[in-house]
Parts: structure tokens; C-alpha cells; sequence
């Protein structure tokens, strides 16, 4: 069954999303930077996990219609990024299009 779209959903698809960014990004950081910068990469791991166990409470503590952790938060979230990447790809095909026009 595929997932009905609600404010909850949305707000928990947000901190989902920035969790796995700040995770992803963090991990970069921290181990290309040096100095001041891998600090960064750690503080940014340590919210992103904390954003993730948020997220993950929150479909806990409230129990959504639509199921649970996965098809509440995750199925909607890979639905929305895989939205998204094909929207920037069309855009920016878009763009390079009249770029190279001009």
C-alpha cells in the first residue's frame, strides 16, 4: 500500500532527510578535514544521529496511520528524494539547455 501524504509525515520526512545529510556529510567532514574542520565533521555526525533517534522516537512515541518507521517515514523519504533528484536533473538539463544557447 503506498503511503498517504499528512503534515506528520511531512515534518518526520524533513528531520529524516537532514538526518541522513548531517550523517553522510559529517563523515565526510571528519575524515578529510583536519583541525577545526574534522571537529566540525564530528559535531555534525553526533546531531545527525541524534536527529535520526528523534525521528525514529517520534514515529515510536506517535504511531502514524500509515504503518510505522517504514512505509511513514521511509518509504515516503525515498519517494521524495528520488522526486527531487529528478526534478534538479530536469532543471538543471533545463538550464544547461539555454546556457549553451546563448
Amino acid at each position: 500500500m503506498f503511503f498517504t501524504w499528512d503534515w506528520y509525515t511531512f515534518v518526520l520526512v524533513i528531520l529524516a532527510l537532514i538526518a541522513i545529510s548531517l550523517v553522510i556529510l559529517g563523515i565526510m567532514t571528519a575524515y578529510f578535514g583536519s583541525g577545526k574542520s574534522r571537529i566540525v565533521g564530528i559535531i555534525l555526525l553526533v546531531v545527525g544521529v541524534v536527529v535520526g533517534l528523534l525521528t525514529f522516537a517520534m514515529t515510536r512515541l506517535y504511531m502514524e496511520p500509515s504503518g510505522g518507521l517504514w512505509q511513514g517515514v521511509i518509504e515516503p523519504t525515498i519517494f521524495y528524494v528520488v522526486a527531487t533528484g529528478i526534478g534538479v536533473a530536469i532543471g538543471l538539463l533545463i538550464f544547461l539547455g539555454a546556457i549553451m544557447k546563448t
